[in-house]
């Protein structure tokens, strides 16, 4: 009987080690949705778009009711969830400007020296690809400057774009166009047998090589087929794992294929197309769960979904909802900042935690540092997030650190309670309640000017932190000099933002 009891609890051994579950570190997967609305998901409170399995992670792990991207466009975002960092820190005060700068310290490089393996998959949009051939927004032949790789990153594994593509059949667009369809917001996925041209940006690998194969169909599951193997032989190498999954979806141009199609075929083919694709992705986070859980790592293994920045244009709702909140992408009012926010953490988190305390993408990075219990490398880096490991053991019920946003000659702060905005480059102030007018629709400056006082003070000295980080305080003028940036804050800056008018082709 003694024998075997003993093989008994070698074979549970076994199994324990080979599932992963023997390693103490926590696996890390942040995902990310590309101009996903807050209103765009079944937990809240969309009635069109299904998202049955971002409503259970809601359900099973910590639901953050005010989450804000750190930027209102997707590339400053992206920079703070790897860095911990505000974006204007780095000269991403942008879109398509800058360069996460190879002095900053990334979290897929401080993993890596904590015996992790490191995967990228998707969206890129921190710098070019390559430096040999047209691809899509900056990437091209010569340029050298903004050349900027998730290899020099940390990463051991990437399958990548530069930035956006379409979110069914990637690589393609229809040669012709029908009335309803648009080269910038979407169009009918391309049948059998119709004229198609290459859209124009190319996924690339960690060596910097093209990748050409199963590139077809949904772009969300095309990721996810590579983010899964990534993930079992990280497992089969007994290797914690990092892997950042960021999506192109609901991003411009917007396509859903026919399965997708035909679940909100009641609905206008741009509809269908948005809601069709954020199903689609659903889909796939849904099939990475069932796929940790079927391999024994979903217990140790915190998944996080956000969005970059809240639902594109103004003119046109019906290409997300942004719920009751005031704004849309580019705006720094809630609509264009606060997005879905979930996290699962199984053997962190027992039950549900829903919560009304600020936390932000720049968040990400001290709460992994804080769960491995070490400390940042570079202790005079600022970090502008905090660990929210508190607020999954009930003992965080107040954010300390405020949350500062500028985008154009835009800048707000947020507490709490209050967020003071500046819409003029400083020169005037607008204070609201965050608690009770989410719609951010009555200003109260004017009964709080204590209020204001106090946290422009705090915003203006945030600010300037920034701008001394961008200019090279901590590590230097080596990247400041390659990118040969001017500082963007906004104070100085002298244009007026782009209109989000729609012109369909």
């Amino acid at each position: 009987m003694k024998r075997i009891f003993n093989k008994l609890c070698v074979l549970l051994l076994i199994g324990l080690t080979v599932s992963g579950l023997s390693q103490d570190k926590p696996n890390v997967i942040l995902i990310m949705a590309d101009d996903l609305g807050w209103g765009d998901t079944g937990y809240n409170g969309n009635p069109i778009i299904k998202t049955p399995h971002l409503d259970k992670m809601a359900q099973e792990g910590l639901q953050m009711n005010r989450f804000y991207s750190a930027s209102s466009v997707c590339s400053p975002t992206r920079s703070s969830c790897l860095t911990g960092r505000n974006p204007y820190r780095t000269g991403i005060f942008t879109a398509n400007v800058g360069i996460l700068r190879p002095e900053e310290i990334t979290l897929p490089e401080i993993l890596r020296e904590q015996g992790y393996a490191t995967g990228h998959f998707g969206k890129w949009h921190l710098g070019t690809l390559t430096t040999k051939e047209k691809d899509a927004n900056r990437g091209g032949p010569g340029n050298t400057k903004e050349f900027n790789p998730p290899k020099i990153h940390g990463y051991d594994n990437a399958f990548v774009t530069e930035s956006k593509v379409p979110t069914y059949d990637p690589m393609w667009k229809p040669k012709n166009f029908a009335e309803d369809e648009s080269l910038k917001i979407g169009w009918s996925y391309i049948k059998e047998g119709q004229e198609k041209v290459p859209y124009g940006t190319a996924y690339w690998d960690i060596d910097g090589n093209k990748v050409t194969d199963n590139l077809d169909g949904d772009d969300s599951k095309v990721i996810m087929d590579r983010a899964i193997p990534f993930i079992d032989q990280a497992v089969a190498e007994k290797k914690p794992f990092i892997s950042v999954i960021w999506f192109h979806t609901p991003h411009w141009p917007c396509v859903a294929g026919p399965k997708h199609q035909e679940m909100f075929k009641q609905y206008p083919l741009e509809r269908r197309n948005y809601a069709g694709c954020v199903t689609a992705m659903d889909e796939q986070i849904g099939r990475l769960r069932a796929h940790l859980k079927a391999i024994g790592a979903d217990e140790n293994t915190m998944i996080w979904f956000c969005s970059d920045n809240g639902p594109e244009s103004k003119e046109n709702p019906n290409n997300g909802s942004a719920g009751p909140l005031r704004g849309r992408k580019r705006d720094l009012y809630d609509g264009g900042v606060r997005v879905p926010g979930v996290m699962v953490w199984p053997a962190k988190i027992k039950q549900r935690i829903e919560t009304d305390v600020p936390c932000v993408t720049s968040d990400y990075v001290p709460t992994v540092l804080d769960a491995l219990g070490i400390d940042h490398p570079k202790s005079n880096y600022t970090l502008d997030g905090v660990s929210l490991i508190p607020l999954m053991e009930g003992k965080m019920t107040k954010r300390e650190q405020l949350i500062g946003h500028m985008f154009n000659n835009r800048i707000t702060f947020t507490d709490n309670k209050f967020k003071l905005v500046s819409y003029d480059g400083g020169k005037t102030y607008q204070l609201y309640d965050m608690i009770n007018d989410v719609a951010e629709a009555k200003d109260l400056s004017g009964q709080y000017p204590e209020v204001v006082a106090e946290m422009k003070k705090q915003a203006l000295a945030w600010r300037d932190s920034t701008k001394a980080s961008f200019e090279g305080t901590e590590y230097g003028k080596e990247s400041f000099d390659r990118m040969q940036q001017t500082w963007r804050g906004p104070e100085v800056y002298k244009n007026k933002p782009k209109s989000n008018k729609i012109k369909k082709k």
